[in-house]
């Protein structure tokens, strides 16, 4: 009988998640998300945003504002806590 529980027990073993391990390519994606989140907070807090110290309206103003926000937000990406609660979520599930 104990034979039997033995062979049932070691086909119903679960895998223990090693939660040392880091997974860089996992990282990398869940910052590039959280930055993507971040670019699109920005995009909409600054879009009734108006030109303070200037009445011109530069042709290229708005893609050049819109590519400092897109820097700003790969920058900023890893310290807001999104990419580590989705990091967290994802390597407990793989």
């Amino acid at each position: 009988m104990n034979l039997y529980t033995n062979k049932i027990a070691q086909q119903h073993i679960i895998p223990k998640i090693d939660t040392k391990v880091e997974d860089p390519e996992l990282r990398k994606q869940t910052d590039a998300f959280e930055s993507v989140i971040l670019k699109m907070l920005m995009d909409n807090a600054m879009k009734d945003e108006k030109n303070l110290f200037s009445q011109q309206n530069d042709p290229g103003d708005k893609i050049y504002k819109s590519m400092y926000r897109d820097e700003l937000s790969k920058a900023s990406a890893g310290g807001f806590g999104f990419s580590q609660m989705l990091y967290d979520y994802l390597s407990q599930k793989s």
